[in-house]
């Protein structure tokens, strides 16, 4: 991952798939402060929207931007970097459905349909 680029999409660059495509980027921020968050901090948090019933997590992490590429991803997952639901997950094939969060560097990403 680049340091230079936002850990997540910006949101004045489209980052989704033209219409008709099966993903789908809302840029809507707000934050929250996790049950359980051990410093009680306020996260990040980014919905993105998908209009099928899941997507893996590699995807994910691509369609918001946090990596351009699967290598990038499958790095960065298989590391113990990213969280699903608050647990790590190493496996960058792992189908997510609306309403799981996932966690990178601080922020955080939940999935949603349109």
């Amino acid at each position: 991952m680049k340091s230079s680029q936002p850990l997540f999409g910006d949101p004045s660059r489209p980052s989704a798939r033209p219409s008709g495509g099966q993903l789908q980027l809302a840029h809507r921020w707000h934050t929250r402060e996790p049950p359980g968050h051990p410093t009680g901090r306020m996260v990040l948090m980014e919905d993105v929207e998908i209009r099928d019933e899941t997507i893996r997590l590699g995807q994910l992490l691509k369609l918001a931007g946090v990596v351009e590429h699967g290598a990038e991803a499958k790095s960065l997952v298989q590391a113990g970097e990213v969280r699903v639901n608050q647990e790590v997950e190493t496996r960058r094939g792992r189908q997510l459905v609306p309403g799981d969060e996932v966690s990178v560097g601080g922020q955080t990403l939940r999935v949603s349909t349109g």
